[in-house]
């Protein structure tokens, strides 16, 4: 069961985002600029990109909820090797190579959470705790001398911070951003939400177009009319910057009115939070949920889109459960899946199609801009 909803009150930078929403919002000053379309097509920038981005900067793995207790742990195979995330029997969040260090055998199989003390490779049986320890293996006497602390599993720089699992394939990785923007995450609780539903999407697109896709509100109310648009005044959002990431709010068409006000239910009512994590996870702060999507690059042209949504607690009625599976079918398959990669594929298509060499961008786009240009930085 979930502990008791903490009292929590926004940010001085979420309330100062929700201020300028009441003013009307932020209009940048900064013309039309252009992205190469070559950034969504090249199979040699996708390269460069896996070699100079994921594979040194810290990744969103995970919320906290997918392991809500001691002793579980989740196979994960998005970021093209082998993961395992892990609870030890002490509540820290670890990631691994899932990776027997005997023979190199896959120790856990799957992608479902699994719930043991130890985990058993299914090959000779040598067994592992979940803070990555050798605890065992059979006949010992045939590895005579055999030191099994240095046999422990392969584990990879970890951080969980703010309700977020965070991990880096390169040791000198700096978590101090992840770190920072754990205290906004705090304000909204996201270490004490509950997991309600997950599921990854196979989309035939460039990974930056599905971020694009939510660093704009320039399509809400094109994209999104039969869905979410109406709910939302065109044109009116605000948003800044925490590092390489983006931290942008959007009011809704109701309720602008509640912009000022300074607690969680009414801000909430009022204005929807969005988080783009660099390099590749998105956050969206709905009145009484939340969808964090995590993006895996396959290929220049596909990327698997993990979404968890977050409620406030298990559902306890069969009146709850209703609530949130409609809140789920909404977002997931309609808003996201039909409409949101929907319309990257169909961009992805026309991209390589060669029919344009570069894609424009207005002035409601600058968020686009910010995050190329943060891409850029690290190429």
């Amino acid at each position: 069961m979930n502990a008791p909803a903490k009292i929590t009150v926004p940010t001085q930078g979420q309330l100062a985002l929700a201020a300028q929403l009441a003013a009307g919002g932020t209009r940048p000053k900064a013309g039309i600029t252009h992205v190469d379309a070559r950034a969504y097509t090249s199979p040699e920038r996708h390269a460069v990109e896996q070699k100079r981005i994921f594979s040194r900067v810290p990744l969103v793995i995970a919320p906290s909820a997918l392991l809500p207790q001691p002793n579980m742990a989740v196979p994960h195979d998005g970021f093209g090797k082998p993961l395992l995330i892990a609870r030890d029997k002490d509540g820290n969040a670890q990631v691994f190579l899932n990776v027997c260090q005997h023979r190199g055998t896959r120790l856990v199989e799957g992608s479902e959470p699994v719930c043991a003390p130890r985990l058993i490779c299914p090959y000779h049986a040598w067994s592992y705790t979940l803070d990555g320890r050798l605890a065992g293996l059979p006949r010992p006497d045939s590895f005579p001398g055999l030191d099994r602390s240095q046999l422990g599993l392969k584990r990879l720089p970890t951080r969980e911070a703010g309700g977020l699992i965070w991990f880096a394939f390169d040791e000198t990785a700096d978590f101090s951003e992840a770190e920072a923007l754990g205290h906004d995450f705090d304000a909204f609780d996201m270490a004490g939400q509950h997991l309600f539903r997950r599921r990854t999407h196979d989309v035939a697109a460039n990974w930056k177009l599905i971020m694009d896709a939510f660093l704009e509100s320039y399509h809400v109310q094109r994209l999104h009319a039969a869905t979410i648009g109406p709910f939302f005044k065109d044109g009116v959002s605000t948003g800044d910057h925490i590092g390489p990431h983006q931290r942008s709010a959007v009011g809704r068409e109701a309720a602008l009115a509640a912009c000022e006000a300074e607690d969680w239910p009414t801000l909430r009512s009022a204005i929807t939070y969005t988080y783009q994590m660099f390099p590749g996870t998105v956050l969206i702060v709905s009145p009484d949920y939340m969808n964090l999507m995590v993006l895996m690059p396959q290929s220049e042209g596909r990327v698997l889109v993990e979404d968890f949504m977050l409620i406030p607690e298990a559902p306890a009625t069969d009146k709850a459960l209703a609530h949130w599976e409609k809140s789920w079918n909404l977002l997931d398959a309609g808003v996201f899946a039909a409409e949101d990669f929907r319309a990257a594929a169909l961009g992805q298509e026309g991209l390589s199609s060669g029919a344009i060499d570069r894609v424009t961008l207005g002035t409601l786009e600058t968020g686009i801009r910010h995050f190329h240009d943060a891409v850029e930085a690290r190429l």
